[in-house]
């Protein structure tokens, strides 16, 4: 088949707008249960999958062909991560693949051993963080059953951990009802990250209906929360998120194998990449380059980034 000059100037310009990073959702299982949550996919567990992830060998072959169509980077996320058992398997392949590989973790099962074995493949870690007050974490959810959170101290100790190894650093926190009048400033100067994004509560129906209405918080609220924070760390790279800017600016695999949206509001899934292909699925979802420029997605960033 003969390609046009035509065809080929339309498919280079297509290249150059793809999101050149994308969030695999590999794990929808989670040892805590934050009430804000959007990405529990209990649609997902009992419709197609289960057991609420893929088996290790279809998770690989995803994992080479988001390399393969071009994306440049990998964040493993859940649920929680941590929990897959070939979580390993997949940063290393990913690392091979020639992808700058992250995960976002709530630090829980995070150790010194997955820290050593993973130190040649992994570039990023990402622990969310919404709040130092036990109190504040148990209301929000963000703690082991029948365990408390994790302290200020505790979360201390993670983080130096990661800086130790030579790792990138970033911390997320979700702003809410609960945590939107704490100051952390203390905290994130003692931490360091390399970078530090500030969400703003997103509902997503379907995901966090039963408890958003009690979590959510204003446009003023999220902020408020923001210039407190902002000002104190002119030295750190910090990125508030609305939820407006959330919206249609992430590539999204789902646990099933698909890619997700949130445009409307709610999670609308592709078919599943293994089955079409990854060029026709990617064309069932929305996706918005120019707010991921917008808000913040391409930086310059370090460990091959």
């Amino acid at each position: 088949m003969i390609i046009s000059s035509g065809a080929i100037k339309k498919i280079i310009m297509n290249k150059q707008k793809l999101i050149p990073s994308v969030n695999f959702h590999l794990w929808s299982a989670c040892n805590m249960r934050c009430k804000f949550c959007f990405a529990n996919f209990q649609d997902v567990k009992t419709s197609i999958l289960p057991k609420g992830h893929l088996p290790e060998e279809d998770a690989v072959q995803i994992v080479k062909a988001i390399a393969k169509y071009g994306f440049q980077k990998i964040t493993f996320v859940g649920g929680e991560p941590l929990l897959c058992p070939w979580l390993p398997l997949l940063i290393k392949t990913a690392k091979e693949q020639g992808l700058t590989t992250m995960i976002v973790t709530n630090g829980s099962d995070l150790t010194d051993r997955f820290m050593s074995i993973n130190a040649d493949y992994l570039d990023w870690i990402t622990i969310s963080i919404d709040s130092l007050d036990l109190g504040i974490n148990k209301k929000i959810g963000r703690g082991l059953q029948g365990e408390d959170p994790i302290s200020e101290e505790e979360y201390l100790d993670i983080v130096n951990q990661i800086n130790s190894y030579g790792y990138g650093l970033k911390i997320n926190t979700v702003v809410n009802k609960y945590n939107q009048m704490e100051d952390i400033n203390t905290f994130i100067k003692r931490a360091k990250p390399r970078r530090w994004k500030i969400f703003q509560a997103l509902p997503v129906v379907g995901q966090n209906d039963k408890y958003i209405d009690e979590v959510s918080v204003s446009s003023l609220s999220f902020q408020n929360y923001v210039n407190r924070h902002v000002k104190a760390n002119e030295f750190i790279d910090v990125v508030p998120e609305t939820n407006f800017e959330m919206q249609g600016s992430y590539v999204m695999i789902d646990p099933a194998g698909r890619f997700f949206d949130n445009v409307s509001g709610s999670h609308r899934y592709s078919s599943p990449i293994l089955e079409i292909g990854i060029e026709k699925a990617i064309e069932e979802v929305e996706m918005n380059y120019k707010k991921f420029i917008d808000r913040g997605g391409l930086y310059e960033e370090s460990n091959n980034e």
